[in-house]
């Protein structure tokens, strides 16, 4: 199983797709860097313009911010739920400027946290989807799949080594993704950031924010928990597309299978909120960062627990789904 699973291993490390997913990243997380950075100084120059003066701090920028959240919500345009959201974020913010948390000036931490929390349904998911759809269809489309089989291996042995050096490489990229956006966030910000001071555990509770659970830790725990959430919904999706690999015998097939399923996911969660079903669907339960942020919750019954529970069923249910098609497909046709 070793050897086995050294050679799944190698030849994923070995593949020009490993090229094209660091090269994404460097390129959206030098964007979003730069992005957030103009971002921020331009606050500053407002407020500065503003106030006619040349000082400012961050709880006077965050003042500035939350009367700007509360201008917002006199615009009649706004639906229901983006109200909702508002209010939310009012409410946090108040929160943070009444207990001394900075929530404004950007770290390399914050960054690599808020990079993840913005790219857990879609971009990070797209990643594990180029890297893992050619596992088994590859096979397929090369003919290697014959030359694999004729060893005196179980079938099951090899798709569970080829999962298993999915799963790992899975942990390196989200691991090498943490890195990236840390390192890199620190050449536009010039600070770590690791020792602030951050509060997570917000709930809403009938739809208000409720701050009786919160607790206060550092940015560097906080970055390890998210993470930690992150990896765990990159090995869902990884169970995903391995599945989709062995049933779709061509690897571009497979790609656009799994490509639709996120993407039709966000607007079934955007439009069909309201379809009790919505919530049992993987894709409606991929950002599990926001319940830690309190963020607003369109879909009633969701919560933490809930949506890491269901991301296991569905992981669960396609890697035994997997293994029992690969053990009785005809490959040898």
């Amino acid at each position: 199983m070793l050897i086995l699973v050294r050679n799944e291993v190698t030849k994923l490390l070995l593949k020009k797709k490993l090229i094209l997913i660091f090269g994404l990243l460097i390129i959206f997380i030098t964007l979003l860097s730069y992005g957030q950075q103009y971002t921020y100084h331009k606050n500053i120059d407002r407020f500065e313009n503003f106030s006619g003066t040349g000082n400012y701090d961050w709880k006077s920028l965050a003042t500035q911010q939350l009367s700007d959240l509360e201008n917002r919500l006199d615009n009649p345009y706004i639906p229901d739920s983006g109200i909702s959201s508002i209010e939310i974020e009012i409410k946090q913010l108040r929160y943070f400027i009444e207990n001394d948390i900075n929530p404004i000036t950007p770290s390399a931490a914050k960054f690599s946290v808020d990079f993840v929390e913005q790219g857990i349904s879609l971009l990070i998911p797209l990643i594990i989807v180029i890297l893992a759809a050619d596992l088994v269809s590859g096979e397929f489309s090369t003919g290697t799949i014959k030359i694999l089989l004729t060893r005196a291996v179980p079938r099951w042995k090899i798709l569970l080594s080829k999962l298993i050096a999915l799963f790992l490489m899975t942990t390196l990229i989200v691991f090498i993704m943490g890195i990236l956006s840390i390192l890199i966030a620190y050449l536009f910000f010039r600070q770590w950031g690791f020792n602030e001071p951050i509060i997570t555990g917000f709930r809403l509770i009938d739809g208000q924010l409720n701050a009786d659970s919160v607790i206060l830790i550092t940015r560097f725990e906080y970055t390890l928990l998210i993470y930690s959430l992150t990896w765990y919904v990159s090995i869902v999706i990884a169970s995903l597309t391995l599945l989709i690999s062995i049933i779709v015998d061509n690897t571009a097939s497979a790609i656009g299978i799994l490509m639709a399923a996120l993407i039709g996911g966000q607007f079934l969660q955007l439009f069909l909120s309201d379809w009790p079903i919505v919530k049992f669907f993987f894709v409606t339960n991929l950002d599990l960062t926001r319940y830690l942020t309190g963020s607003y919750q369109p879909i009633p019954g969701m919560s933490l627990n809930f949506s890491i529970i269901t991301l296991f069923i569905w992981g669960l249910l396609a890697l035994i789904i997997g293994f029992g098609i690969f053990d009785h497909k005809d490959i040898l046709v």
